[in-house]
């Protein structure tokens, strides 16, 4: 993409003005409060598949979100049209909406008290030059290497590189008008190995703000082809109980679990097992997750939540206790709490790590299941239930010995938080969530 044609820093200006001017029509119109959330978007997406380009998309999308108030009720309406008839008639819309609700006494801006004075400098936005002449080019290297690793690839899945760029402005009528420009590039690479009576898929990926940091494309692709062959000879076990080894992308996911549970619209619902559980002790006493909104450059960095709040540090488990919800301004209020600044979600989460690697903690299970893959949604959010279908490896005597797949795992998060043994040094760093390997002490595994 042409730089000069990126949406970027010189997009906010224009924005701002039109957040402001939306805000100025909702009080025109009658609207005891308001607030703007406006995105434009852009894009570039290549996909490769057997040497062949299969996809070249280029993208780009504006939309404006708007939430106005008539005392407690609340209407909202959107448009990607940017007119001033356009505005006037969303406006309008979302105020005959506004009529129509019934009063909420949580529905509301958050305290103009709360609104920042200055934002922190993030330095989210990295553009990357890349025309889809080189896009194709990288996604076809990345392939190659994979075929080029082992004999047993046979078929491919397709590979993809994504470029995106973009602008977000939010606004509310305290006055507090604030944006921010951002980068996300990624490749992704899915192979396909045949043997032993046996088609296996695995894949490989790397995202970052920057795109010249991804991993190079011959790492990536010879790393999907490994993984695709590892997994061939794949065999079920028997019906036991045992350890088992969350490689470090799949534990982002139980801990992701965690914050579901711990999220202001879940607990109001009463639709979460930690309901109540405040101060609690979950965890073992050595771990601890904390959120740290303002690193530069991090997936997850924000200066500000979804009602305009400002983002801070703060421990969700300290100790292994239950130290905080994680609360935007409506759930804080139907909760009795104040926000935690979390309207929108939560921002580079950290969990406490020991120094051993994957392979230490494989050594320290002694048997068990090294899982790499999750299949299907088995999670009961109100009781903590958790069963799923699961591949990966088996091991005896601290030591891999073969792949397994056509199994469930099955316990309680509750129980599982608390059997967490050790979190390996091997940090995932393409999440939201940064956390390596989670050794659980017990499981139920349901194999043949």
């Amino acid at each position: 993409m042409n730089p000069a044609e990126m949406v970027g820093p010189q997009a906010l200006p224009e924005l701002r003005a039109k957040v402001e001017r939306i805000l100025a029509e909702s009080a025109r119109q009658g609207a005891t409060a308001c607030e703007v959330s406006v995105s434009i978007e852009q894009g570039l997406s290549t996909t490769v598949r057997q040497g062949e380009v299969e996809t070249v998309e280029f993208n780009r999308d504006q939309g404006f979100g708007i939430t106005l108030y008539l005392g407690q009720r609340k209407g909202s309406a959107s448009t990607s049209a940017t007119g001033e008839e356009a505005i006037r008639e969303t406006v309008a819309a979302a105020l005959a909406i506004a009529r129509h609700a019934s009063e909420d006494d949580c529905a509301g801006l958050p305290d103009a008290s709360l609104m920042p004075d200055e934002l922190p400098e993030l330095d989210l936005f990295h553009p990357w030059a890349i025309v889809p002449e080189q896009a194709i080019e990288r996604a076809l290297e990345c392939e190659a290497a994979a075929f080029a690793a082992d004999p047993r690839i046979r078929n491919a899945d397709g590979t993809s590189l994504n470029s995106h760029q973009g602008c977000r402005v939010y606004g509310n009528s305290h006055g507090f008008v604030g944006g921010y420009a951002s980068t996300r590039h990624s490749l992704s690479c899915v192979m396909i190995a045949e043997g032993k009576g046996q088609m296996q898929r695995d894949y490989w990926y790397d995202v970052n703000r920057i795109g010249e940091a991804l991993a190079d494309p011959q790492t990536i692709g010879r790393q999907a082809a490994e993984r695709a062959v590892r997994r061939l000879g794949a065999r079920p076990v028997p019906t036991c109980e045992v350890p088992v080894l969350f490689s470090a992308e799949l534990a982002t996911g139980l801990f992701g679990h965690f914050i579901a549970a711990i999220t202001g619209g879940n607990l109001y619902r009463h639709a979460s097992f930690l309901e109540g559980a405040l101060g609690e002790q979950l965890f073992p006493e050595w771990l601890s997750l904390d959120e740290r909104p303002h690193i530069p450059r991090a997936l997850g960095s924000a200066a500000f939540d979804a009602d305009g709040l400002p983002t801070r540090t703060k421990h969700f488990v300290e100790q292994g206790r239950l130290a905080s919800y994680a609360l935007g301004t409506y759930s804080g209020r139907k909760l009795g709490m104040p926000s935690t600044a979390n309207a929108g979600g939560v921002h580079n989460l950290f969990v406490t790590h020991g120094d051993e690697n994957q392979a230490a903690l494989i050594r320290r299970m002694g048997r068990g299941l090294l899982l790499t893959e999750l299949m299907g949604q088995g999670l009961n959010l109100v009781t903590g239930d958790y069963s799923r279908g699961a591949g990966g490896f088996w091991v005896e005597n601290g030591e891999i010995q073969y792949p397994v797949q056509e199994v469930t795992i099955a316990g309680n998060l509750r129980d599982m938080f608390r059997r967490i043994v050790a979190v390996g040094n091997d940090l995932e760093y393409r999440s939201n969530i940064c956390t390596g390997s989670v050794l659980v002490e017990r499981m139920t595994l349901a194999g043949s």
